[in-house]
Formats: C-alpha cells, structure tokens, sequence
C-alpha cells in the first residue's frame, strides 16, 4: 500500500470517528431535550397546584421574614430591584441591607429607597474586611445575626420580584419537612447582543438543567437569585457560615440542607435576573467563572453536562459528513442540533419562565448553545478567576482562596 492511500485511508477513519462522534452527540443532545420536555410538564402541573396552595394560606399564618440584601456597587436598575422587595403584599416582613463598606455607592441607593418605605423595617448592617474566602457570606452572617426572626430570604441585589413574591417563596416553608425553597428567574438583558444571550441563558439554559434535576433526583442545591430558609435548616448544618468556603455557596447551602434531612424545593414564583451592559469578555468572564465553579462542585455532573449541548455536535456532523461527501447527511445533523436549541427555548424560556424574549430571539438561541459550549471546554483550563475585583483560586471540592487578601476557613456561629 502506497504511502498516499495509506494517509488517505487515516484521514478517512479520522472523519468517520468524527461524524460517530458527532451522531452520538445528536443522540445524547436530543435525548436531553425530551428530558427537558418532560420536566418542564411536570414543573407546570406542579406549580399551578403550589400557586393554589400559596393563595390559600391566610394572613395569621404567615411568619415574620427577614430579606437579606448584600449590595456591593452600583448596577442598572438597582433602586428599582431594592425597591421591588419593600413592596411586598405580605403581613410583616423587615429588610436588611449589607456591606462590606459604608461609603458603597449602593448604600445611597439603599437609604433612598428606605426613605421612601418608612412603613417598612429595615436596617442598613456594615460587615467590615471579610476574614472568611467567600465576602458575600461573610457580610451574611453578619446580618443574620441583626434579626430576631426565623424565617430569612436571601436575595442578590439585582433581581427583581412582584408584590407577591414573599407569600409564594414563604408559604412552603410552613411544612417543617421542608427547609429550603428557591426561585426560578428569567434573564432581564441590557440592550446588547452579549447581554441578551446571556439572558437566554438565564431563561432557558439553566432552568432546564434545574427542572431535569428535579425530576430525576429532587432538589438536592439551590440558586443564589433567590432563597427562603428557616432557622433551625441553618441551626442544623452550623449556621450560614458552613457556606463561607465555597464559591458556589448557593449550591452548598442548598446540598447542607438537604443533607440535614430537610427538603428543598423549587418554588413556582419566577424572579427577574437583571443584567448589566456587557462586553463579550465580561460575558465570558462571568460565564467560565460560573463553570469553573460547577466543575469543582459537582466534576462528575459537569462532565456530562458536555453531553447536552447540541450545536457543537451539529457543526462537527456538517463538516465530518461533508469531508465524507454525505453533505445531505451534515445539513441534517446540522438542522436537527439547531431546531433541538430552537424547541428548547420555545419550551423552557417562554413556555416554563415566561420570557417573551425566548420566542421571540429563539433563533439566536442556538448561538448561545455553541458559546456555552466553549465555555464548557475553557472550564478545564485553569483554577483560577476574577471575582469583585478580587482574583482567587478553585481548591478541591469548590473551595476557594482569595490571592490577595488573608483568609481564614468560617468557623460556623451559632445563630
């Protein structure tokens, strides 16, 4: 065999490898949407039912809350998300604002706000230097410790609620079996292209991912845009603090929780996730660092996520089939990997979270598949990330140590 066939021939296993690989990506991507189709049935049927439920609970059965709102900085629309939480149609509810700083701008922001709801209790808590890896559960418990109540929601400052955001988050806490509920949200984008696909992200991508685990295992974490605890969920795992190491200290809270015996459930309220304008590396950025964080949080779980993706797998049969001359064959993997991502924002982002954008801007979504996808890979490539404006550094297990400030592990207070 001459040398020319005999490299003609590798080229040729080469592609057809490819295109296996390709067709077994198909398969899995397609597999994964008609999980997605069935959770998100489930999680309709369901909510309409906890809806129901929520509304019947009177007003003498509803607890004293306390919102948690840590600020760091300002952010589009940011007095209107504040203000979003002192509107709410619930009984008695106080609000505290946290900060590392008392000269944060969004502080201001803050005071107005209070200003404007003086009917409303709330208090403005400044946490000092973090002594623990994780600043945002640092000034945490700090604020929980202001509260005489026992039941805490905990909010990011740029998510936004309706008015009856607190009877629907608090109302299944009243089951003592039930520890932890957390919300949904739909992404609320700028007006750029890098934001508004982060945003499909947000209404599709994860609550997708979120309702198949739901429905194949219960909710065993939570999402950092929104939870509601008790007290004695935090007493059981040794307070916030048992958070404080981790970067993915929504996932952890939620997993301890469970872990303690508890439930966790996903609540059918919907919050708004409202976004900054972004540049792609800021998006990127953001995105890797979110990813990194899954990798050492759950490396087995995001290893197979690389499986989900359905554009990546796509492109690869268009070009393998092709460089086998089956070009038929790579226009059809190619349409199915794209109507796959079309189908899933139809279902998820408008269908499941309401957001008219996902119908609308379905078409782009399959370009958001593919830049998820890169970031999937990227995730591999190193341990560290930026993080309001600090850089630290992924250990075993999600752990994370800050490079440019001291730090010790939380040793959890007693609440």
């Amino acid at each position: 065999m001459s040398p020319y066939i005999f490299a003609l021939l590798a080229i040729t296993n080469v592609w057809r490898l490819l295109l296996t690989i390709s067709l077994l990506g198909t398969l899995t991507s397609t597999v994964f949407l008609f999980m997605v189709m069935a959770a998100a049935a489930r999680y309709r049927v369901r909510s309409s039912r906890e809806r129901l439920a929520a509304n019947d609970v009177p007003d003498q059965s509803l607890p004293k809350v306390t919102i948690l709102k840590p600020v760091h900085g300002m952010e589009p629309l940011l007095e209107q998300n504040l203000e979003s939480f002192m509107q709410q149609d619930y009984p008695d509810f106080d609000v505290i604002f946290g900060a590392r700083e008392a000269d944060n701008d969004a502080l201001q922001v803050a005071e107005r706000v209070r200003a404007r709801y003086p009917h409303v209790k709330s208090k403005i808590v400044i946490s000092g230097i973090p002594t623990w890896p994780n600043a945002k559960v640092f000034s945490l418990d700090r604020m929980i410790l202001e509260s005489a109540n026992d039941y805490f929601v905990i909010s990011d400052s740029d998510v936004c609620v309706g008015p009856r955001f607190l009877r629907n988050v608090i109302a299944p806490l009243l089951d003592s079996s039930v520890g932890l509920v957390t919300c949904p949200y739909r992404g609320i984008p700028s007006n750029d292209l890098w934001s508004s696909l982060e945003a499909l992200g947000m209404s599709v991508e994860m609550p997708s991912g979120v309702m198949v685990a739901d429905m194949m295992e219960g909710m065993r974490f939570a999402m950092g845009a929104v939870m509601a605890v008790r007290r004695d969920a935090l007493d059981k795992i040794g307070g916030i603090g048992a958070t404080a190491d981790y970067y993915s200290d929504d996932f952890v809270l939620g997993n301890e929780v469970w872990a303690a015996g508890y439930k966790v459930v996903l609540s059918h309220e919907i919050v708004g996730h409202v976004l900054m304008p972004r540049s792609f590396v800021q998006t990127f950025g953001d995105q890797l660092r979110w990813m990194k964080s899954t990798r050492y949080s759950r490396p087995k779980g995001h290893l197979g996520s690389g499986l989900t993706f359905a554009m990546p797998f796509g492109l690869l049969g268009w070009v393998a089939a092709g460089a086998l001359g089956s070009w038929p064959l790579g226009v059809l993997l190619l349409l199915a990997a794209f109507l796959n991502r079309v189908f899933q924002s139809v279902i998820v982002g408008w269908g499941v979270i309401g957001d008219s954008r996902a119908l609308r801007y379905c078409w782009l979504y399959p370009l958001r598949d593919l830049i998820g996808f890169c970031t999937w890979m990227a995730s591999f490539t190193s341990r560290s990330f930026f993080w309001r404006g600090e850089t630290y550094m992924f250990s075993n297990g999600g752990r994370i140590i800050p490079q440019h400030r001291p730090a010790v592990n939380a040793v959890p207070n007693q609440l």
